[in-house]
Protein backbone atom coordinates (compact mmCIF):
# COMPACT_ATOMS: atom_id res chain seq x y z
CA UNK A 1 0.00 0.00 0.00
CA UNK A 2 1.46 3.48 -0.75
CA UNK A 3 2.18 5.97 1.90
CA UNK A 4 0.28 8.78 2.91
CA UNK A 5 1.34 12.02 1.51
CA UNK A 6 1.84 15.56 3.48
CA UNK A 7 2.81 18.79 1.69
CA UNK A 8 5.62 20.77 2.20
CA UNK A 9 6.11 24.32 1.53
CA UNK A 10 7.25 25.03 -2.31
CA UNK A 11 11.03 24.56 -2.54
CA UNK A 12 11.22 23.31 1.23
CA UNK A 13 12.60 19.59 -0.01
CA UNK A 14 15.28 20.49 -2.53
CA UNK A 15 18.60 20.07 -0.57
CA UNK A 16 17.40 16.11 1.13
CA UNK A 17 19.33 13.42 0.63
CA UNK A 18 18.72 9.51 2.17
CA UNK A 19 20.31 9.91 5.14
CA UNK A 20 18.82 13.12 6.19
CA UNK A 21 16.21 14.28 8.68
CA UNK A 22 13.03 16.40 7.66
CA UNK A 23 10.98 18.08 10.29
CA UNK A 24 6.94 18.06 10.03
CA UNK A 25 5.29 20.36 11.59
CA UNK A 26 2.76 23.62 10.97
CA UNK A 27 -0.53 22.47 9.75
CA UNK A 28 0.60 19.43 7.86
CA UNK A 29 2.65 17.75 11.56
CA UNK A 30 -0.73 18.76 13.17
CA UNK A 31 -2.53 16.63 10.76
CA UNK A 32 -0.26 14.15 10.68
CA UNK A 33 0.48 13.97 14.78
CA UNK A 34 -2.63 14.64 16.12
CA UNK A 35 -5.21 13.52 13.46
CA UNK A 36 -4.03 10.65 12.35
CA UNK A 37 -1.89 9.65 14.72
CA UNK A 38 1.11 8.71 12.98
CA UNK A 39 3.52 6.65 14.92
CA UNK A 40 6.65 5.68 15.01
CA UNK A 41 8.48 3.45 12.31
CA UNK A 42 5.12 4.40 9.79
CA UNK A 43 6.44 5.29 6.60
CA UNK A 44 5.05 8.87 5.10
CA UNK A 45 5.95 10.46 2.02
CA UNK A 46 6.34 14.66 1.65
CA UNK A 47 5.86 16.29 -1.49
CA UNK A 48 6.47 19.76 -2.52
CA UNK A 49 4.05 20.08 -5.10
CA UNK A 50 6.14 20.34 -8.64
CA UNK A 51 6.79 16.56 -8.71
CA UNK A 52 9.27 16.11 -6.25
CA UNK A 53 8.84 12.82 -3.46
CA UNK A 54 10.56 12.29 -0.68
CA UNK A 55 10.00 8.95 1.42
CA UNK A 56 10.40 8.69 4.86
CA UNK A 57 10.06 6.83 8.16
CA UNK A 58 8.66 8.86 11.16
CA UNK A 59 11.21 8.80 13.99
CA UNK A 60 9.99 10.90 16.23
CA UNK A 61 5.99 12.02 17.07
CA UNK A 62 5.74 15.32 19.69
CA UNK A 63 2.29 16.83 19.05
CA UNK A 64 1.89 18.01 15.90
CA UNK A 65 5.47 18.16 15.04
CA UNK A 66 7.35 14.81 13.82
CA UNK A 67 10.95 13.91 13.18
CA UNK A 68 11.07 11.87 9.86
CA UNK A 69 14.49 9.91 8.62
CA UNK A 70 14.52 10.24 4.83
CA UNK A 71 15.19 6.91 3.09
CA UNK A 72 14.13 8.18 -0.80
CA UNK A 73 14.11 11.29 -2.61
CA UNK A 74 12.14 10.31 -5.49
CA UNK A 75 11.60 13.32 -8.72
CA UNK A 76 8.39 13.36 -11.42
CA UNK A 77 10.09 14.67 -14.38
CA UNK A 78 6.85 16.08 -16.25
CA UNK A 79 6.32 14.79 -19.78
CA UNK A 80 6.11 18.59 -21.74
CA UNK A 81 2.38 18.67 -22.10
CA UNK A 82 0.00 20.36 -19.44
CA UNK A 83 -3.97 19.21 -19.36
CA UNK A 84 -5.82 22.01 -18.14
CA UNK A 85 -9.55 22.02 -17.25
CA UNK A 86 -11.08 24.67 -18.05
CA UNK A 87 -14.65 24.22 -15.64
CA UNK A 88 -17.38 26.80 -15.94
CA UNK A 89 -19.06 27.86 -12.65
CA UNK A 90 -21.99 25.76 -11.34
CA UNK A 91 -24.41 25.54 -9.03
CA UNK A 92 -24.50 23.86 -5.92
CA UNK A 93 -21.18 22.26 -5.60
CA UNK A 94 -20.94 20.63 -9.05
CA UNK A 95 -17.76 22.89 -10.01
CA UNK A 96 -15.58 21.77 -7.19
CA UNK A 97 -16.93 18.11 -7.55
CA UNK A 98 -15.05 18.07 -11.09
CA UNK A 99 -12.03 19.79 -9.93
CA UNK A 100 -11.87 17.44 -7.17
CA UNK A 101 -12.18 14.34 -9.77
CA UNK A 102 -9.98 15.81 -12.56
CA UNK A 103 -7.32 16.26 -10.03
CA UNK A 104 -7.30 12.78 -9.10
CA UNK A 105 -6.81 11.74 -12.91
CA UNK A 106 -4.32 13.91 -12.82
CA UNK A 107 -5.09 17.13 -14.33
CA UNK A 108 -2.41 19.58 -14.40
CA UNK A 109 -3.95 23.15 -13.67
CA UNK A 110 -7.78 23.88 -13.48
CA UNK A 111 -9.23 27.43 -14.68
CA UNK A 112 -12.91 28.84 -13.56
CA UNK A 113 -14.54 29.99 -15.96
CA UNK A 114 -17.54 32.93 -15.91
CA UNK A 115 -19.73 31.35 -18.73
CA UNK A 116 -22.61 33.27 -20.08
CA UNK A 117 -25.08 30.64 -18.89
CA UNK A 118 -23.43 29.89 -15.43
CA UNK A 119 -25.87 30.65 -12.32
CA UNK A 120 -23.06 31.15 -9.72
CA UNK A 121 -21.02 34.37 -10.50
CA UNK A 122 -17.89 35.36 -9.15
CA UNK A 123 -17.46 38.85 -7.90
CA UNK A 124 -15.48 41.01 -5.65
CA UNK A 125 -14.74 38.97 -2.12
CA UNK A 126 -16.66 36.18 -3.41
CA UNK A 127 -14.58 35.81 -6.21
CA UNK A 128 -11.33 35.55 -3.66
CA UNK A 129 -13.25 32.94 -1.46
CA UNK A 130 -14.83 30.62 -4.36
CA UNK A 131 -11.16 30.44 -5.27
CA UNK A 132 -9.61 29.65 -2.29
CA UNK A 133 -12.35 26.72 -1.78
CA UNK A 134 -11.37 25.87 -5.01
CA UNK A 135 -7.47 25.88 -3.81
CA UNK A 136 -8.35 23.93 -1.02
CA UNK A 137 -10.42 21.37 -3.11
CA UNK A 138 -7.58 20.66 -5.20
CA UNK A 139 -5.20 20.52 -2.63
CA UNK A 140 -6.98 18.02 -0.20
CA UNK A 141 -7.01 15.91 -3.75
CA UNK A 142 -3.82 16.11 -4.42
CA UNK A 143 -3.12 14.52 -0.71
CA UNK A 144 -6.13 12.47 -0.98
CA UNK A 145 -4.60 10.57 -4.93
CA UNK A 146 -0.91 11.04 -3.29
CA UNK A 147 0.29 12.87 -6.15
CA UNK A 148 3.61 14.40 -5.95
CA UNK A 149 2.37 17.54 -8.53
CA UNK A 150 -0.29 20.40 -6.89
CA UNK A 151 -2.27 21.24 -10.25
CA UNK A 152 -2.59 25.12 -10.21
CA UNK A 153 -5.96 27.14 -9.68
CA UNK A 154 -6.08 30.06 -11.99
CA UNK A 155 -8.11 33.30 -11.84
CA UNK A 156 -11.63 32.97 -13.19
CA UNK A 157 -11.73 34.24 -16.74
CA UNK A 158 -14.75 35.22 -18.66
CA UNK A 159 -15.67 34.49 -22.33
CA UNK A 160 -13.33 37.07 -23.76
CA UNK A 161 -10.12 36.17 -21.63
CA UNK A 162 -10.91 32.86 -22.41
CA UNK A 163 -10.79 33.45 -26.23
CA UNK A 164 -7.59 35.22 -25.61
CA UNK A 165 -6.15 32.09 -23.78
CA UNK A 166 -7.26 29.89 -26.32
CA UNK A 167 -5.14 31.80 -29.44
CA UNK A 168 -1.97 31.74 -26.96
CA UNK A 169 -2.38 28.09 -26.70
CA UNK A 170 -3.09 27.85 -30.61
CA UNK A 171 0.28 30.13 -31.02
CA UNK A 172 2.22 27.48 -28.51
CA UNK A 173 1.78 24.88 -30.26
CA UNK A 174 -0.73 22.98 -27.68
CA UNK A 175 -4.49 22.41 -28.45
CA UNK A 176 -7.67 22.94 -26.72
CA UNK A 177 -11.32 20.78 -27.07
CA UNK A 178 -14.70 22.50 -26.06
CA UNK A 179 -16.68 19.05 -25.32
CA UNK A 180 -20.04 19.81 -26.80
CA UNK A 181 -22.67 17.54 -27.33
CA UNK A 182 -23.63 18.48 -31.49
CA UNK A 183 -19.97 17.61 -31.75
CA UNK A 184 -19.42 15.11 -34.62
CA UNK A 185 -15.53 14.22 -33.81
CA UNK A 186 -15.01 11.82 -30.87
CA UNK A 187 -12.07 12.71 -28.25
CA UNK A 188 -10.57 9.93 -28.63
CA UNK A 189 -9.92 11.24 -32.50
CA UNK A 190 -8.75 14.32 -31.49
CA UNK A 191 -5.12 15.13 -32.55
CA UNK A 192 -2.79 15.39 -28.83
CA UNK A 193 0.50 17.11 -28.96
CA UNK A 194 3.10 13.42 -28.41
CA UNK A 195 4.63 14.17 -25.20
CA UNK A 196 8.95 14.08 -24.98
CA UNK A 197 10.18 14.09 -21.61
CA UNK A 198 13.64 14.57 -22.80
CA UNK A 199 12.99 17.70 -24.42
CA UNK A 200 10.79 18.67 -21.43
CA UNK A 201 13.64 18.06 -19.41
CA UNK A 202 16.19 20.64 -21.45
CA UNK A 203 13.99 22.99 -21.08
CA UNK A 204 11.59 22.48 -24.23
CA UNK A 205 8.23 25.15 -23.78
CA UNK A 206 5.25 23.37 -22.85
CA UNK A 207 2.41 22.81 -24.90
CA UNK A 208 -0.88 23.08 -23.08
CA UNK A 209 -4.02 20.91 -23.93
CA UNK A 210 -7.11 23.10 -22.35
CA UNK A 211 -10.84 21.00 -21.95
CA UNK A 212 -13.37 23.43 -22.25
CA UNK A 213 -16.70 22.09 -19.79
CA UNK A 214 -19.43 24.24 -19.72
CA UNK A 215 -22.24 24.87 -17.48
CA UNK A 216 -25.33 23.30 -16.53
CA UNK A 217 -27.25 25.31 -19.20
CA UNK A 218 -24.74 24.43 -21.82
CA UNK A 219 -22.18 26.70 -23.92
CA UNK A 220 -24.15 29.38 -25.81
CA UNK A 221 -23.75 29.62 -29.68
CA UNK A 222 -22.05 32.81 -29.21
CA UNK A 223 -19.31 30.91 -27.03
CA UNK A 224 -18.92 28.45 -29.35
CA UNK A 225 -18.43 30.31 -32.38
CA UNK A 226 -15.37 32.65 -30.20
CA UNK A 227 -13.91 29.50 -29.54
CA UNK A 228 -13.67 27.97 -32.68
CA UNK A 229 -13.07 31.42 -34.04
CA UNK A 230 -9.75 30.99 -31.68
CA UNK A 231 -8.51 27.71 -32.82
CA UNK A 232 -10.53 25.62 -30.56
CA UNK A 233 -12.19 22.26 -31.91
CA UNK A 234 -15.21 20.57 -30.77
CA UNK A 235 -15.33 17.10 -29.84
CA UNK A 236 -17.90 14.37 -28.12
CA UNK A 237 -17.26 12.10 -24.61
CA UNK A 238 -20.04 9.58 -26.25
CA UNK A 239 -23.58 8.56 -26.87
CA UNK A 240 -24.96 10.53 -23.44
CA UNK A 241 -25.07 14.12 -22.09
CA UNK A 242 -22.91 14.05 -19.10
CA UNK A 243 -22.99 16.63 -16.15
CA UNK A 244 -20.78 19.40 -15.67
CA UNK A 245 -19.45 17.86 -12.74
CA UNK A 246 -18.39 14.39 -14.54
CA UNK A 247 -17.49 15.49 -18.11
CA UNK A 248 -14.20 17.15 -17.21
CA UNK A 249 -12.89 14.06 -14.89
CA UNK A 250 -13.85 11.64 -17.50
CA UNK A 251 -12.39 13.51 -20.47
CA UNK A 252 -8.86 14.65 -18.48
CA UNK A 253 -8.91 10.41 -17.62
CA UNK A 254 -9.14 9.20 -21.52
CA UNK A 255 -6.66 12.23 -22.72
CA UNK A 256 -3.86 10.89 -19.44
CA UNK A 257 -4.64 7.09 -21.26
CA UNK A 258 -4.06 8.51 -24.80
CA UNK A 259 -0.97 10.32 -23.06
CA UNK A 260 0.65 7.65 -22.18
CA UNK A 261 0.65 8.86 -18.71
CA UNK A 262 -1.52 5.43 -17.11
CA UNK A 263 0.45 3.17 -19.16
Amino acid sequence: MSAPVFLADPGGLAVLAPGDTYLLDGDEGRHAGVVQRRRVGERIDVVDGAGRRVETVVATVDAGTLELSVTAVRTEAPDGVELVLVQALAKGDRDELAIEAATEVGVDAVLPWQAERSVVVWRGDRAAKSRARWVATVKAATKQARRATLPAVGQVVDGKALASTVEEVRAGGGLTVVLHEDATTPLAGVDLPVPDAAAAAAGAPVRRVLVVVGPEGGISDREVAALTDAGAVLARLGPHVLRTSTAGPIAIALLSQRLGRWG
